[in-house]
């Protein structure tokens, strides 16, 4: 891509209307023109963030092939930029934009803590692992300045409540000192998306996430404190990084990951047009193969919805991508143990503190 039309730091590089507005907004060629003529900037590449309330923050996942029962986000939006996130269609249901206004505008919501522990308070709550950053990841650029997730492992320590983690920035390793006290009870288990051991491709797919040599580290820190940690290959995409799979997986058990696992990409919503004007301005050399190969993964389409296949594709492409999946964890992750975290504390710790009667 041409770094003086590129929107730097940007995986998204165009804005997108969103689909459930009447109306919607367009730079028009008269007010580029000025901006040029005055010397101003048309839009801000700026971080905003906006403080939001909502009334809970545990929800219920729904869909039977995520693996999750119970998720969390302390942000929505998120500053990485990862171009080919699922998450990009839920800013939407905010009232904004899937493309730049995903990364740009991202929504804290600073009672998070609070709305935690009430819930995890409640009488008819049975403990079920409940996992931050189902949605958009918690340890986010965000977090540095708002360290919401911080105080939300907190409240899990304190009432002995099983979580997980996914994020694939290495701002976790601030909190070690808590993940470590929620290890010696079984309490937690992290997954690290790790998606290329090429910075280029990580630099192109993924701006403003940790480096790749940063995220290894942070699997071998966390694995050495006895911290059980799952690799994801998130997404594999075909003829981006889907001949990386047994390098990746190799690097993963070597920093001691406790297991893998892979998402066969998707551009489920808008996201599809999204990456298509990303990629053809990114790797104008490669788009059409790369399109064409997705597609092919989905029944002729960029996405399909279907729970039980939706992540894992049909077709040739596909199952080869499954197959060396399989390869790799009979190769590198064979001797593994299952992790199972414990759900047994927590009702004598309801009250914030051990019940002895």
């Amino acid at each position: 891509m041409d770094s003086k039309s590129s929107i730097k730091g940007r995986g998204a590089q165009r804005q997108l209307n969103n689909r459930f507005f009447e109306l919607s907004h367009e730079l028009r060629d008269d007010f580029l023109e000025y901006c040029r003529v005055e010397g101003e900037e048309s839009t801000s590449n700026k971080t905003t963030y906006s403080e939001v309330f909502p009334k809970t923050i545990v929800n219920k996942v729904t869909s039977p092939d995520v693996g999750m029962m119970y998720s969390m986000n302390p942000y929505q939006g998120c500053e990485h930029g990862c171009i080919y996130c699922y998450a990009r269609n839920s800013h939407e249901y905010w009232g904004l934009g899937p493309g730049l206004d995903f990364e740009r505008q991202i929504l804290i919501k600073k009672d998070a803590p609070k709305l935690l522990e009430a819930f995890l308070k409640k009488k008819s709550w049975k403990a079920e692992t409940i996992v931050l950053s189902g949605n958009t990841d918690c340890y986010q650029p965000a977090e540095k300045k708002f360290e919401i997730t911080r105080k939300c492992l907190e409240v899990f320590l304190k009432y002995k409540h099983p979580v997980g983690i996914i994020t694939k920035n290495a701002l976790i390793l601030r909190d070690l000192d808590l993940l470590k006290e929620l290890a010696k009870d079984h309490l937690i288990s992290v997954s690290i998306s790790i998606t290329s051991l090429s910075e280029d491709t990580r630099r192109i797919l993924e701006p403003r996430t940790a480096c790749i040599k940063k995220r290894l580290e942070t699997v071998k820190i966390l694995s050495d404190n006895g911290i059980p940690v799952n690799v994801m290959l998130a997404p594999i995409i075909p003829s981006i990084n889907s001949h990386e799979i047994l390098p990746l997986a190799k690097a993963a058990a070597e920093h001691g990951a406790s297991s893998l696992g892979h998402i066969v990409v998707r551009l489920n919503g808008a996201i599809g047009d999204l990456f298509k004007d990303w990629i053809e301005k990114t790797l104008p050399d490669r788009a059409e193969k790369v399109l064409h190969q997705i597609a092919s993964c989905h029944e002729g389409q960029l996405n399909d919805n279907q729970f039980g296949r939706r992540m894992r594709g049909t077709g040739k492409i596909a199952q080869q991508i499954n197959d060396l999946m399989e390869l790799a964890k009979h190769k590198y992750f064979r001797d593994k143990e299952k992790v199972t975290l414990n759900k047994e504390l927590h009702e004598t710790y309801k009250d914030g503190q051990f019940k002895l009667f």
